[in-house]
């Protein structure tokens, strides 16, 4: 179903991006630097702590080489999802982790139904299929499991979707919310957190 359609008064033209060339080339390098600052990763981890449960099976997608989990919870699983695989053979809470361009095929290679919450982090404005991928993270989902997607003021501009770039962070923040609402999610909480010397973070939540 073409992006129009999925998201209505949202023309096609938003997801394009600068750099048009395949992402699989940008992503060729491994990026062993994190993101954004400690203090955004501390609240990034809070809500991880408050959302995600202890124990369960976690899918953590677009990641790289740290995921910002709770180091002292265990979860029996976290799959990792990325585009570089020398980052995500670095990252020590991944159980196991593949390679996929999403915005070249959306479909997971997972099981339905088999996944205690699910994250994603400061990676969101890159997708250009981004309702038929939440779409495929709510199929994996157990009821009542979450779906966290925080991220901040910081990207790589080339590529990002285009009307990422024309938004603030409370306006992108409602543009996730209309994903999540257009891929099924029952429940959509919005979180907003300025840390005093950190990086802003917004978060949005889905509830399978």
């Amino acid at each position: 179903m073409p992006i129009q359609e999925q998201l209505p008064g949202v023309p096609a033209a938003a997801f394009v991006k600068q750099d048009a060339t395949p992402d699989p080339l940008f992503y060729t390098f491994p990026r062993f630097v994190t993101h954004i600052d400690d203090d955004a990763i501390a609240v990034i981890t809070r809500i991880y702590r408050d959302r995600l449960p202890p124990g369960g099976t976690v899918l953590d997608l677009m990641s790289s080489w740290v995921s910002h989990l709770p180091a002292d919870i265990f979860y029996t699983s976290v799959v990792g999802h990325g585009m570089n695989a020398e980052e995500l053979a670095a990252n020590p809470r991944l159980s196991r982790w593949f390679v996929q361009d999403l915005n070249a095929d959306p479909l997971l290679p997972l099981d339905d139904v088999s996944y205690d919450g699910a994250c994603l982090c400061v990676s969101v404005q890159y997708l250009q299929r981004p309702v038929e991928v939440f779409r495929e993270v709510a199929r994996l989902l157990r009821p009542g499991a979450p779906f966290i997607v925080s991220f901040s003021n910081r990207c790589f501009p080339t590529k990002a979707i285009a009307v990422w770039l024309r938004l603030s962070g409370a306006e992108q923040q409602r543009l996730v919310r209309a994903y999540m609402r257009a891929a099924g999610f029952s429940s959509v909480i919005l979180e907003e957190a300025v840390p005093p010397l950190g990086d802003p973070v917004w978060a949005v939540i889905g509830v399978r």
